[in-house]
């Protein structure tokens, strides 16, 4: 069991890293992928610590769109940070979290495209795939994603997906990994669940985005990677499979993806 999306080097995990980790692998997590902003040296510090307890962690490494707005005069110093950090982190396996975010106006939606057009333009030519964050952006997030450079085939993953049957047809056709958290075990995410249901298997990943959004019934709590099983649990009562199932088939699409 893989969780695909989580945040290990926040702050919020600082004094019990350790611990999170007994507990990740104990609930039988083979690897988790972490996800740090560029830039953010305490954040680079936590990783390196996160790696000498648990290396078989891999990173994802970019601009969120609500630090777009740092490289308004200059989008492509974005990339040109990302790639610097991916350079001496080897651990790297993603471009991301990256994308648009319209329900808060950190930055102006044409700064978020250019920074988020110019990591695209990266990942292509790294060959890593992209973790995709879109909230209130669709449309202008699928746009993008369609408009690879250079005939390049992108890959990545939606993570932490809330859309409808519209945002997961589009990302599947894209050819792009379909990623639920926690909220899928919320009881009022009954849409959510029906979308996922239509959701092929080999196109499904698992994750807590931890610190955030914890799965039912530690909803309200911090959440963290020994989590994700509950994930992986819903996923099976909605596809009427054994959850041992669900975690073995979403740890090989993320091995098919990260190629960890």
């Amino acid at each position: 069991m893989i969780d695909s999306h989580c945040h290990l080097a926040d702050e919020v995990f600082a004094a019990d890293l350790e611990a999170v980790v007994a507990r990740a692998r104990g609930a039988g997590l083979e690897r988790a992928l972490t996800i740090l902003a560029a830039g953010d040296e305490k954040e680079e510090a936590q990783a390196a610590r996160l790696l000498s307890l648990w290396p078989d962690v891999r990173l994802g490494i970019g601009v969120h769109p609500h630090a777009a707005n740092a490289f308004a005069e200059a989008p492509d110093d974005a990339a040109v940070r990302v790639r610097q950090q991916i350079t001496r982190t080897p651990a790297t396996r993603a471009v991301g979290e990256i994308g648009l975010d319209y329900h808060y106006d950190f930055a102006p939606p044409a700064v978020q495209q250019q920074v988020f057009r110019a990591q695209v333009s990266l990942a292509c030519e790294l060959d890593l795939p992209v973790v995709i964050h879109t909230r209130e952006a669709d449309d202008d997030t699928i746009r993008i994603l369609s408009e690879t450079p250079g005939g390049h085939r992108l890959r990545g993953v939606l993570h932490c997906f809330t859309g409808g049957p519209a945002l997961a047809h589009a990302g599947l056709e894209l050819g792009f990994y379909i990623s639920l958290s926690g909220i899928v075990t919320f009881p009022k995410a009954g849409e959510l669940r029906e979308t996922a249901r239509a959701v092929p298997l080999d196109r499904v990943l698992i994750e807590t985005d931890s610190p955030f959004l914890a799965p039912v019934p530690y909803r309200g709590k911090r959440n963290e990677p020994a989590y994700v099983e509950r994930v992986a649990e819903t996923l099976a009562r909605i596809h009427g499979l054994s959850a041992d199932d669900v975690r073995r088939r979403t740890a090989a699409n993320f091995h098919a993806l990260f190629r960890p």
